[in-house]
């Protein structure tokens, strides 16, 4: 099994995503999808970010402290406070964070080249000029590139994406169905350490702007342990002590914790830190947390989320929601 680290830390991203040769930068619906059993929709499509049973969307605010909260808390900087991933952060305005384009089922398909091609998808994916890359496709940090087919309801995601002499490159690669919960095989990655989907872990501001969270959210830190949790089925870590956290770990902000000074949109963001948590995704800085790339960041959201202390999160035994090891469905 192969093993990567991640490069994120501040990287920053390109112009804000506008619809291009028929891909539209996506953001999240506000209002739920006609289907029962589906999550809120990717803007401007059917398809759901999974299933509403799935392990993303899951309330974890009655599930008990896992036992090793405390030491992994101590092993991820616990007193500095969250930092918001995405937005006018660093001061170089609204281009950063991971975008997000949806195409139609006519969009070109293409063969990529992985690095980790025993452990990527090898089909081929919507992925052309219309592509928007984390950090730009000269960047060199993770590159990641997100696909939604609308149409299929198909998910692709890569990591360390480039085009080279006509020929489109990346680290790795996977597939998923929105309407499936379905994980990928153990010991796997994806375009994540942990093996996971990234789009159900990014913030996106449609869902903050109308106070309507509904899932986890993606975060980094800097040392992991060389194990994985369910649903994650992959790791990057640099000791096998269980002192340090495992990918899929999953942090939850303790519901005594009442900030003042903080407006309504950054309240929602912390009620859904209650509610849904934090899931540790990828290496990269200590308490670092995910967003889609979106130029309506308000510069005001992204400071005072900037205020949430890391010392007022435990971790959380998620293993009580399993109903199969290989399925991301929960109880």
């Amino acid at each position: 099994m192969r093993s990567r680290t991640s490069l994120r830390a501040t990287t920053l991203g390109v112009a804000a995503a506008l619809a291009v040769g028929g891909a539209t930068y996506a953001g999240v619906a506000s209002g739920r999808s006609s289907a029962p059993d589906a999550a809120r929709p990717v803007l401007g499509t059917s398809c759901p970010v999974f299933p509403a049973d799935n392990w993303w969307h899951a309330d974890i605010r009655k599930l008990p402290v896992d036992p090793r909260s405390k030491a992994w808390m101590s092993h991820m900087s616990k007193g500095v406070d969250l930092h918001p991933d995405f937005g006018p952060s660093f001061g170089q305005g609204p281009n950063y964070g991971i975008p997000i384009t949806v195409v139609s089922k006519s969009h070109p398909r293409v063969r990529v080249h992985f690095q980790y091609a025993d452990e990527s998808d090898r089909v081929r994916y919507p992925l052309g000029t219309d592509t928007r890359i984390e950090g730009g496709r000269h960047s060199s940090g993770d590159r990641h590139a997100i696909v939604v087919d609308k149409d299929a309801c198909r998910l692709y995601e890569t990591f360390a994406t480039q085009k080279r002499k006509g020929r489109w490159h990346a680290g790795s690669g996977a597939v998923w169905s929105l309407t499936s919960d379905r994980l990928r095989p153990k010991g796997w990655t994806s375009a994540d350490a942990a093996g996971l989907p990234i789009l159900p872990g990014l913030l996106r501001w449609n869902e903050v702007k109308h106070r309507d969270i509904d899932h986890a959210i993606r975060f980094t830190t800097n040392i992991t342990s060389d194990h994985f949790l369910w649903p994650a089925r992959h790791q990057a870590g640099s000791t096998r002590s269980w002192k340090y956290p495992p990918m899929g770990a999953r942090f939850r902000l303790r519901a005594s914790y009442h900030p003042t000074g903080l407006g309504p949109q950054a309240m929602a963001v912390v009620k859904a830190m209650k509610k849904y948590g934090l899931v540790l995704a990828d290496n990269g800085s200590p308490w670092y947390f995910q967003g889609e790339q979106n130029a309506k960041w308000p510069d005001s959201l992204i400071e005072q989320l900037k205020r949430i202390p890391a010392r007022k999160f435990v971790a959380v035994d998620t293993s009580s929601l399993m109903v199969k090891k290989n399925s991301g469905a929960t109880r």
